[in-house]
């Protein structure tokens, strides 16, 4: 894949998640390749504010968010949870949290440039972009139910909007992965590119959109995200309290996660080779 256009290599060599400019158009990348790009702490702490600063920047029109490659990124970082530090649990709670979302609030919008595997909690970070533009070496996945822990970034409302709720289901349900052809088929991606191609077709379809009236660009984002939370609103209530309810009856084991980590990794390697 052709990287991100270069500002400081030393700086984003050690950087977890960083971002250039070019065009008017911010790529945000999340830069722990190593890792598959997992969702650690550092992460989770820096990519809001990493979005933040590009929707805030009154050089920039349009956010780009990609993974160093090989993935785009495969989750909460299982390999952390499993050793028992940085747990995520709402079992404490004693009233059910109001709905959480992996971004902050952006009037700019967000594409996602999905350059292999989003698994789990990466697949719902791809889901709150605007739109989505896939490698061919691009994959789904939602393997929640196989680590036993519930989405709380809005997956079962976001993935059933997207591409139907039976459809949502057999995906959730089973932990199987979707091919980008398939999710082009299924109406989860806008277009489907060469591995290589894929920022480059992203920079100039974000270009597009830099030239538009930029009022009107934003106002119309924001329309569409408050039809959306008309119909999908109540959904990820939903989903936030029947999260809060599993943890609170079932204790969060990281003893668990664990266990489990190998075999989920073992099992995904065999189905993205065979999509």
């Amino acid at each position: 894949m052709s990287s991100p256009p270069v500002q400081n290599s030393s700086v984003q060599d050690l950087a977890v998640v960083y971002r250039t400019v070019t065009n008017r158009v911010a790529t945000v990348v999340i830069n722990r390749p190593e890792a598959r790009n997992a969702l650690n702490r550092q992460v989770r702490e820096l990519l809001p504010k990493v979005l933040t600063e590009a929707n805030d920047d009154p050089d920039v029109d349009v956010i780009i968010l990609t993974g160093t490659d090989p993935a785009f990124t495969a989750g909460l970082d299982l390999k952390e949870l499993g050793g028992g530090g940085n747990q995520i649990s709402l079992s404490a709670r004693e009233v059910a949290p109001a709905p959480s979302r992996p971004f902050p609030d952006l009037d700019k919008p967000l594409i996602g440039a999905i350059n292999g595997v989003a698994i789990t909690g990466g697949f719902e970070l791809a889901l709150n972009c605007d739109l989505l533009i896939a490698s061919e070496r691009a994959a789904f996945a939602d393997t929640h139910a196989r680590v036993g822990v519930m989405p709380g970034w809005g997956l079962t409302t976001l993935l059933a909007d997207a591409v139907g709720v039976r459809r949502a289901r057999e995906i959730s349900l089973t932990g199987n992965f979707v091919s980008a052809r398939q999710a082009l088929d299924w109406g989860l991606v806008n277009h489907v590119v060469a591995h290589d191609d894929l920022l480059p077709f992203t920079q100039m379809l974000a270009e597009d959109i830099v030239g538009n009236d930029q009022r009107g660009v934003r106002q119309m984002l924001r329309t569409y995200h408050q039809v959306g939370e008309s119909t999908v609103g109540d959904g990820w209530q939903i989903e936030v309290t029947e999260a809060w309810k599993f943890e609170k009856e079932r204790a969060f084991d990281p003893s668990e996660v664990e266990a489990r980590r190998a075999a989920i990794m073992d099992r995904g390697r065999g189905q993205v080779r065979t999509t």
